[in-house]
């Protein structure tokens, strides 16, 4: 469950211990109690990372066989998750529940995989106390001074198995029987410091028995029916910020005036005058320019950068934090948050030269893996409640090499330990013919871990919308993770692009209605989507000059939004069809959701069916001459041109 409490230290002084709540998962607890501390340092502005310091304790076995120690040692240099130093502490108890170290390492040492660091590895008999206390003290000054992860190796054993009903003799009877014929570490060390004289056996007896008095003391206390978990654990920097249902927090505006959007939109195209910008990017430039003027709509990387900007430079500024593979410039080459000189490799961050007062903002590439820095960001975004902090998959596919985290901590830690973050998570989602690795975030992952408003599952289709929802995200002092299936494709679409007027006013519509509007009662079918195939229907109705369709799109799938989608769907006449479209397949996407949820009938009076991929193991065909042809074949059924099994 976690735990914290202020050490009051022999000398006066006072610190903080924070014990990270973590799930049974061995070792997917380290990124997030690391990016857990580099949160607290940035907030106190220690930017060489001295104040505060994380204590890592693994198990021999889960040390050397878990791939997500290697990526949080990889991390422990680099410039965007660096916090200093981490003291590791192996307790090596050379046993895996059952698994020897034969059995379950190719290396001599548990310890083996942090020599990729070249740091010092402390291997200390854990039978000899004294050995043990100078290890200690010297793996803290080499920390202390180097800022350096270090590692101490400390050899021991497992008295008792695995739990309480475990019986370790079972399947190591010659080790347990060694041990069983061996004194615990108190008797040794005390029989040692009999022989150096100085103690006597009373003294050290009354010693243990005032110290087993004080355990039972505790112990009592923790029975006693006065004492409970604390049910609120958001205090101190989560002061003000709600969990809970999303009905508690009202929707803010999250507009902005237009002449401010003008001022910030300048800032974003403007570079020194003795930088040289690649001649590609001087077209970016110019197209913000004519955004400006009012010449062409915004697109989704100025929509984005529009809105990031905004949130730094509120009244009151929040700080923002996104990283991912690739994400300074944008794995679709379409954010271009950080420039490079093509003569002097210099940099310049428009996002960072807004204001004198603006919030700081980092736009991080982070290294190739997905667990260690999304658990990093998690744990940044538990101290961080007042930050912006988001991470970006390479393509939305990928987070499947992070789903401990996903499963473990984001979406079940408000349940299980009354911990709230905001963390959001842009995930590249569609299908473009780019094959199976390529095409889907899995939403219906996320469908099935979505309960009790735990998190927020979105698929915004414009980039006012974008810009509203991350501006939602930070106004509002509701607390959850934002999961975004944003586009690549749409990056540069014709059509996906929002007039300026639409940053200036309201905020993110759950329901988008049909546009342009019809008359409903000419509309003979409602087609109800989500996501990218919004454009590829509004192109397939135009071709086929089909006034008599309603296209109507679900920008949030969860919290679901029951009340916006009857009230869209109130004006059509009764009995007329409703079709949910996707173009995922039938044991994919959104679907099966929306049809517990919305069930056979939408408002007890419109019919609701749906249209979608047959069911497959694989999320896309790697062909795109056979996604163009199964596309087509959809579009075709959505309309009614060709019949649809259902």
């Amino acid at each position: 469950l976690g735990y914290n409490k202020i050490w009051n230290t022999s000398k006066g002084e006072k610190v903080k211990l924070s014990l990270t709540f973590n799930p049974s998962h061995l070792e997917f607890a380290n990124p997030v109690a690391i990016g857990r501390m580099r949160a607290k340092q940035d907030r106190h502005h220690d930017e060489e990372h001295r104040k505060g310091m994380v204590l890592l304790i693994h198990g021999d076995a889960a040390f050397i066989g878990e791939g997500i120690v290697q990526e949080t040692l990889n991390m422990s240099r680099l410039s965007g998750y660096t916090v200093g130093g981490t003291l590791h502490v192996v307790v090596n108890n050379q046993i895996g529940f059952t698994t020897t170290p034969r059995e379950g390492r190719s290396s001599t040492y548990a310890s083996d995989i942090a020599k990729m660091l070249a740091i010092p590895i402390f291997h200390v008999n854990g039978e000899d106390p004294e050995a043990v206390a100078q290890v200690v003290h010297l793996a803290l000054d080499f920390r202390e001074k180097f800022q350096r992860d270090v590692v101490i190796d400390l050899y021991c054993y497992r008295r008792w198995g695995h739990n309480e009903s475990d019986e370790p003799a079972f399947t190591q009877p010659i080790l347990y029987d060694a041990i069983s014929k061996r004194p615990n570490v108190r008797e040794s060390y005390l029989n040692h410091l009999l022989k150096l004289g100085g103690v006597e056996r009373e003294e050290a007896n009354q010693l243990a028995e005032r110290r087993r008095e004080h355990f039972e003391e505790e112990l009592s206390a923790a029975r006693n029916e006065s004492f409970r978990l604390p049910t609120d654990t958001m205090g101190g920097v989560w002061t003000g910020y709600l969990g809970g249902r999303e009905s508690n927090a009202p929707d803010p505006k999250t507009g902005i005036p237009q002449k401010r959007a003008i001022e910030l939109l300048q800032k974003l195209s403007t570079v020194p005058d003795d930088f040289n910008l690649h001649k590609r990017l001087k077209r970016l430039i110019s197209g913000r320019q004519a955004m400006i003027a009012g010449e062409q709509s915004l697109d989704w990387s100025a929509g984005e950068a529009l809105a990031l900007a905004s949130i730094a430079t509120e009244k009151h500024p929040t700080p923002i934090r996104l990283s991912g593979q690739d994400s300074q410039r944008g794995t679709f080459s379409h954010r271009h948050a950080m420039m490079h000189d093509v003569e002097n490799g210099n940099i310049w961050c428009p996002l960072q030269n807004l204001s004198d007062k603006q919030a700081a903002v980092e736009i991080i590439n982070s290294p190739l893996c997905e667990a260690g820095v999304l658990g990093f960001e998690y744990g940044y975004s538990l101290d961080s409640p007042d930050s912006l902090v988001i991470w970006e998959a390479q393509f939305g596919d990928f987070w499947n090499a992070a789903q401990v985290i996903v499963d473990q901590f984001i979406a079940s830690g408000e349940d299980k330990w009354h911990r709230l973050s905001g963390l959001v998570m842009l995930l590249p989602h569609g299908m473009e013919g780019s094959g199976p690795e390529h095409s889907s975030a899995r939403i219906e992952r996320f469908m099935e871990l979505a309960a009790e408003d735990n998190i927020q599952v979105t698929y915004p289709t414009t980039p006012a919308q974008f810009f509203h929802l991350l501006r939602r995200q930070v106004l509002r002092p509701w607390r959850k993770p934002l999961v975004v299936m944003s586009p690549k494709s749409l990056l540069r679409h014709l059509d996906a692009v929002s007039p300026l007027e639409d940053f200036t006013k309201g905020t993110f519509q759950r329901v988008l209605p049909d546009a342009p509007a019809r008359d409903p009662k000419s509309v003979k079918r409602v087609l109800l989507c989500s996501g990218k195939i919004y454009y590829e229907l509004m192109s397939k109705r135009e071709d086929a000059n089909r006034p008599d369709v309603a296209i109507l799109r679900l920008e949030q799938l969860y919290p679901f939004p029951e009340k916006e989608i009857f009230e869209a769907m109130r004006q059509y006449a009764d009995g007329t069809p409703v079709f949910w479209i996707q173009e995922e397949p039938m044991n994919m996407g959104a679907w099966r959701h929306m049809r517990v949820w919305l069930s056979r009938n939408i408002d007890n009076r419109l019919p609701f069916l749906g249209m979608y991929r047959p069911p497959s193991a694989s999320p896309a065909t790697g062909s795109a001459s056979s996604h163009r042809q199964e596309q087509d074949l959809l579009l075709a059924q959505a309309f009614g041109e060709v019949p649809f099994e259902h």
